[in-house]
């Protein structure tokens, strides 16, 4: 199994900018798809967005489409979410995970990743 740690959580504005971090580490580390998930309180975690592990595969849930982008730095083992014009509905706990399979496909289900992060908090207020 990997290991993930999410960092860059935190509390902006509506409107504002942050930037999450997946630093992975562990045996082939390089080879997996990495997708981000979001969970609020009450409902199941959400799937925002992939990349495979060339990097050359991306996908996106429809609402972050256009404000969100993820990438990875393989030689840093660090994949990346950029998120702008953050919404309130943004809120939740950010997760990253790994999928061995390195399948980056537009729906993403929790039941695919293998390995996930401790989760960092995003909170969108006025």
């Amino acid at each position: 199994q990997l290991q993930l740690v999410e960092s860059g959580g935190g509390s902006v504005q509506p409107g504002g900018s942050l930037r999450l971090s997946c630093a992975v580490s562990g045996f082939n580390s390089a080879y997996y798809n990495i997708g981000w998930f979001r969970q609020v309180p009450g409902k199941e975690r959400e799937g925002i967005s992939c990349v495979s592990s060339s990097g050359r595969i991306t996908n996106y849930v429809d609402s972050v489409k256009g404000r969100f982008t993820i990438s990875r730095d393989n030689a840093k083992n660090t994949v990346y979410l950029q998120m702008t014009s953050l919404k309130p509905e943004d809120t939740g706990v950010y997760y990253c995970a790994a999928d061995r399979l390195d399948y980056c496909k537009a729906d993403l289900y929790t039941y695919e990743y293998d390995s996930w992060g401790q989760g960092t908090q995003v909170t969108v207020s006025s």
